[in-house]
C-alpha cells in the first residue's frame, strides 16, 4: 500500500531516503549495541563498585525491563510530539543517561541511570524502523530493511568484542562514554534530515489519552518476566518463592494486558493488528528469530570462555567473522526481497538455520581451533538476513500506513522478548543437559573399570605416584569429565535449535504469497 498524500500522489521526504535510513540506523545501532556491550564487563563493574557478581547482573536487567516497557508506546508518543521529535527526545535521554552511567559512583545510581538509558533506547529501534518504512516506496523497502537488519543483528554480535576490548584495555566506564559523540551526531543529522509524513500529526491533547492502565499492566508483565528469566537459574527456578512470585506477576500482568488492550479505545499496544494473519505470523517468526539469534550470540562466547579458556576479547573476536559475513550477505538479501516472495526467502533462511545448527552441533568440541570457532559463527550468521528482512518487510504488507508506528513497536517488542526467553531457556538447558551427561559419564569411572583403573594409574605416575598422585589423577579425570559433559550439553542445545529451525520452515509457508514489491494479497484480515 503506497503512502499517499491527499492529492493521491505518494509522499516523499525532502532528503534522500538513504541518508535518512543511515541517520536513524546510526541511532538504532548505538542503542542495540548497549544491550550486549556491558555483558562481558559485568565482573569489572561489580568489582569496581563493591558489589557481588549477582548484583551486577541487575545492570542488564534494569536496562532490558525499561527498554521492553517503552518499545510499544512509540505510537502514542508520536501522536503527542510527532515522530521525529520523539526520536530526538529518545536520543537525548539515551545520550545523557550514558554519560551519567559512566560517572555513576555506586551501583544503585548506575541502575537508576540504566533505567533511564533503557527508556531512551526503547523508542529508538521501533521509530527508526517506522521512519525507514515510510521513507521508501514498497518495492525498495527490502533494501532499507537490510540496513536496519544489519544494525539489529550486527550490533549484538560485535557488542561483546567491543565491550571486552574496552574493558580489558581501558575502563568499563568507556563502554558508556562512547555513546556520547555518536548520540550528538545522530541528533544533529535527525534534526536536519528527518521529517514526519503528513498522516502523523502531533496533538498535545493526546498527552492525556495515554493508556495508563495498559502501561501499568505492561510494566508488571515485563518486569516479572525479565526478573524471573534473569534470576531463574541461580534461584533454581520454580523451587524458589522469589521466582514463583515474579512468574505470577507476569501471568497476571500479561493476562490483564491482553484483556484490557483488546477493549480499550486507544490502546498502548494495538493487539487488534493480530487479526491480520500475515502480521500475526510475522510476530511469531520474529520472536523465534530474535530468540535463536540472541541465544547463539550468548552460547558461543560462553562456550569459548568457560571450556576453552578464551579471554573476553578473544571470545568476542571469534564472533567478528560472522559480522563480516553479515555485512556481505545483508545487501544481497535486501535485493532478493524485491524479487522473491517473503515466505520463500524466510523458508530458505530457516532451512539454512537448520543446516547451520546441525553442523555446529557436530563440530563444537573441546579441541576446536579459533578458525573453526569463527567458521561456526559465519554459518550461523548467513541465514539471518533472509529471515529478518523478509519477515520485517512482510509485517507491513496490507496494513494501514497509519499503523506503521504500532507495527514497528510490536515487531521489535516480540523480537526482544524472544531473545530474553531463549537466552534464559538455552542457558538452563545447557546446565541440565550437562548434568545429565555428567551422570552418564560417571558410570564409567567405577574402580572396577579396567580402562578407568589404567588411566588413574598412568596419570598417578605422572603426578608423582603414591596416594597423593592417585588423588590428583582422579581429580584431573573428573575435571575432564565435567568439561566433556558440558560440551555435550552445548551439542544438545544446538541440536534443539536445529529442530526448531525446521519447524520454522513450516511456519514460513503459512504466510500469504505476496507479489514482491507490491501490496498485500487478498484476504489479509482474520475476523
Amino acid at each position: 500500500m503506497a503512502a499517499e498524500t491527499a492529492q493521491g500522489e505518494r509522499w516523499k521526504p525532502i532528503a534522500n531516503p538513504w541518508l535518512i535510513a543511515a541517520t536513524v540506523a546510526l541511532a538504532a545501532f548505538m542503542e542495540v549495541l548497549d544491550t550486549s556491550i556491558a555483558n562481558v564487563a559485568l565482573p569489572h563493574i561489580a568489582g569496581n563498585l563493591g558489589a557481588s557478581t549477582d548484583q551486577g547482573t541487575w545492570v542488564l536487567t534494569s536496562y532490558l525491563v525499561a527498554n521492553a516497557i517503552i518499545l510499544p508506546i512509540g505510537g502514542w508518543a508520536s501522536s503527542v510530539v510527532g515522530r521525529r521529535n520523539f526520536f530526538m527526545i529518545c536520543i537525548v535521554i539515551f545520550t545523557v543517561s550514558s554519560f551519567l552511567c559512566g560517572i555513576a559512583p555506586t551501583l544503585p545510581l548506575l541502575l537508576v541511570c540504566r533505567v533511564f538509558q533503557g527508556i531512551g533506547g526503547g523508542g529508538l529501534q521501533p521509530m527508526a524502523q517506522a521512519i525507514m518504512a515510510d521513507s521508501f516506496e514498497e518495492k525498495k523497502r527490502g533494501q532499507a530493511f537490510a540496513l536496519y537488519g544489519l544494525v539489529a543483528v550486527l550490533a549484538p554480535s560485535v557488542g561483546p568484542t567491543i565491550g571486552g576490548w574496552i574493558t580489558d584495555n581501558y575502563s568499563w566506564r568507556w563502554i558508556f562514554y562512547i555513546n556520547i559523540p555518536v548520540g550528538i551526531l545522530a541528533l544533529v543529522l535527525t534534526q536536519r534530515l528527518v521529517q514526519d509524513p503528513p498522516w502523523i500529526k502531533a496533538d498535545r491533547k493526546n498527552l492525556f489519552k495515554l493508556d495508563y492502565i495498559g502501561l501499568g499492566l505492561l510494566t508488571v508483565a515485563m518486569g516479572g518476566l525479565q526478573i524471573a528469566l534473569d534470576k531463574g537459574e541461580e534461584n533454581d527456578w520454580f523451587a524458589s518463592n522469589f521466582i514463583r512470585f515474579f512468574a505470577f506477576l507476569f501471568v497476571i500482568g500479561i493476562s490483564g494486558l491482553i484483556w484490557w488492550e483488546w477493549r480499550h479505545k486507544n490502546p498502548i499496544m494495538n493487539l487488534k493488528l493480530f487479526r491480520f494473519k500475515n502480521f500475526a505470523i510475522c510476530c511469531l517468526l520474529m520472536m523465534l528469530v530474535g530468540g535463536v539469534l540472541n541465544a547463539a550470540t550468548v552460547l558461543q562466547p560462553q562456550f569459548l570462555q568457560q571450556l576453552l579458556g578464551y579471554t573476553a576479547t578473544n571470545a568476542g573476536m571469534a564472533l567478528t567473522a560472522g559480522g563480516v559475513a553479515l555485512v556481505i550477505v545483508m545487501p544481497l538479501a535486501g535485493v532478493a526481497t524485491g524479487k522473491f516472495p517473503a515466505r520463500n526467502l524466510a523458508a530458505i533462511g530457516f532451512g539454512f538455520f537448520a543446516a547451520a545448527y546441525y553442523y555446529v552441533s557436530t563440530h563444537i568440541t573441546l579441541d576446536m581451533s579459533f578458525g573453526e570457532a569463527s567458521l561456526l559463527r559465519v554459518l550461523q550468521m548467513i541465514p539471518i538476513p533472509f529471515c529478518f528482512i523478509a519477515i520485517t518487510n512482510a509485517a507491513y504488507v496490507g496494513l494501514p500506513k497509519e499503523a506503521s508506528n504500532q507495527v514497528s513497536g510490536l515487531i521489535n517488542f516480540v523480537r526482544n522478548v524472544g531473545g530474553s526467553i531463549f537466552i534464559a531457556v538455552t542457558g538452563a538447558l545447557v546446565t541440565n543437559r550437562s548434568l545429565f551427561h555428567q551422570a552418564r559419564l560417571v558410570d564409567h569411572m567405577q574402580p572396577g573399570s579396567p580402562a578407568y583403573a589404567s588411566t588413574v594409574h598412568g596419570l598417578g605416575g605422572f603426578f608423582g605416584g603414591g596416594a597423593q598422585g592417585g588423588m590428583m589423577a582422579r581429580a584431573s579425570i573428573y575435571q575432564q569429565l565435567n568439561q566433556q559433559a558440558a560440551a555435550l550439553g552445548y551439542e544438545d542445545v544446538y541440536r534443539m535449535l536445529c529442530w526448531m529451525s525446521i519447524g520454522m520452515v513450516c511456519c514460513a509457508f503459512l504466510l500469504s504469497k505476496n507479489r514482491p514489491g507490491q501490496g498485500a494479497p487478498a484476504g489479509e484480515a482474520v475476523h
